[in-house]
């Protein structure tokens, strides 16, 4: 028997889950698709989230036969039996994973079929299309970013299964607990083909288990540790909305904040063995900003690019960017003199102690302006030597008000506080010399 998640694959667009952006009513491909007027088109996006289902959904949207390649493996010949079968039909749809991996033989050989439209490409990738994909064959296709799947859409398409007699598991009468059904959601990390595979392996599993133990099993309910013990899961850390899992990431983010790299890799493999890639990926992002900040940006954004790896690789090989960008991390200079300037700055607006907008500052662009005084007597730094004048910036109210306190302890952040104080102070000498010279006048 085919796995469920091929079982499950959509018929039609309406069966396709999430990607509600590009099939949802008056969306590109179901106006495409209503219009037919298909054209050829790359997926690219995380692994298990619709690449494939979009492709069989289009297929059985517009009765055209449907062909599935892989890049990588298959050759010339299988690419010349499509040709041969959308020569003999008019056309087919052919969706070809990897397409990243096409080499210039087989591209020389499709690209006179996608131009005659005898074959309608559905390119799939997890890779950036506008750096991976040559330009002959991006020129020749539409090109449309698959989201990640909500926790929702999973849980739709797990519901459906488990009620689906013909395709799915409805004849085995299963339910699922709610925290079941988290957990299995999580698990999968958004990746559906492999949350509704897991999904059959724990029905039958606990079937089989229960048939064992001679209890009836026409109809079984699936709890949190029966899910957890199908799928060889922990779930002594899936507490995603409890002190559980707030106590596990407040621990992780301090012991990183306290350059205790042990520990942290300690929390960030308890974190990872729930599979709740999304709170790593998340708090991650925010201990790089909050913790280390002006001290080291390149940490900041060498962080950015591990998040954004491990969310295309998912787990469990999101594990090595994530481990390399939280020793990093640990080990890096830290400051938060970002968001405490930031924080100081949102009490002052929130406690309304701001005054009004210089009018040399407002908006000058409407006819009319210039009789409210709006922008007039705005001095253009760029006209100015060095790309900079003294002129006042701040409400009156605040004028003098200083929000960031560099503690210049790194080498990045002591080049930012020299460069802050100074240009503060030469602000503050310029309105000086200026608010003289009007006294004068």
């Amino acid at each position: 028997m085919k796995p469920l998640a091929y079982r499950m694959r959509p018929r039609d667009l309406d069966e396709v889950v999430g990607q509600q952006h590009l099939v949802g009513p008056h969306k590109i491909i179901r106006r495409m698709v209503e219009a037919h007027r298909l054209s050829s088109m790359i997926l690219y996006g995380p692994p298990g989230i619709g690449k494939t289902s979009i492709a069989s959904a289009i297929a059985g949207s517009t009765k055209y036969a449907f062909r599935q390649l892989n890049a990588a493996t298959d050759g010339q010949k299988e690419l010349a039996q499509v040709a041969a079968e959308g020569k003999m039909s008019g056309t087919v749809i052919l969706l070809l994973d990897e397409i990243h991996r096409l080499n210039k033989v087989k591209q020389d050989f499709l690209l006179p079929l996608l131009e005659s439209g005898q074959v309608i490409l559905v390119g799939a990738t997890t890779e950036n299309p506008y750096l991976a994909i040559s330009p002959a064959i991006r020129s020749r296709c539409q090109i449309f970013e698959l989201k990640t799947l909500s926790e929702a859409d999973v849980l739709t398409a797990v519901n459906r299964a488990l009620t689906d007699e013909e395709r799915g598991l409805g004849k085995y009468h299963a339910k699922l607990t709610e925290e079941a059904g988290k957990f299995l959601a999580e698990k999968g990390n958004g990746d559906l083909r492999s949350t509704l595979n897991s999904l059959e392996l724990a029905v039958l599993s606990t079937k089989q288990e229960l048939a064992n133990d001679g209890k009836d099993t026409e109809a079984f309910t699936i709890g949190l540790e029966e899910m957890a013990d199908s799928l060889q899961m922990k779930a002594q850390n899936f507490d995603k909305d409890g002190d559980g899992h707030y106590d596990l990431v407040s621990a992780f983010q301090k012991s990183i904040r306290g350059s205790d790299t042990d520990a942290a890799l300690h929390y960030l493999a308890r974190l990872i063995e729930s599979g709740d890639l999304i709170s790593i990926c998340r708090r991650l992002t925010v201990i790089a900003y909050e913790d280390i900040g002006l001290a080291n940006p390149p940490a900041c954004e060498r962080t950015a690019l591990a998040v954004q790896s491990a969310q295309q690789l998912g787990l469990p090989e999101a594990r090595i960017p994530l481990a390399n960008a939280v020793i990093e991390l640990c080990l890096s200079p830290k400051s938060n003199s970002a968001m405490a300037a930031v924080d100081q700055a949102l009490t002052d607006v929130r406690e309304a102690n701001i005054g009004q907008i210089p009018d040399n500052l407002k908006d000058a662009h409407y006819q009319g302006a210039a009789k409210l005084g709006h922008g007039t007597g705005y001095i253009y730094p760029h006209d100015y030597p060095g790309d900079w004048v003294p002129q006042q910036y701040l409400p009156n109210k605040l004028v003098g008000k200083q929000y960031f306190q560099p503690k210049g302890e790194s080498k990045y952040e002591g080049a930012f506080k020299k460069q802050y104080e100074l240009l503060h102070q030469m602000q503050a000498d310029g309105l000086k010399r200026a608010r003289k010279a009007e006294k004068k006048d």
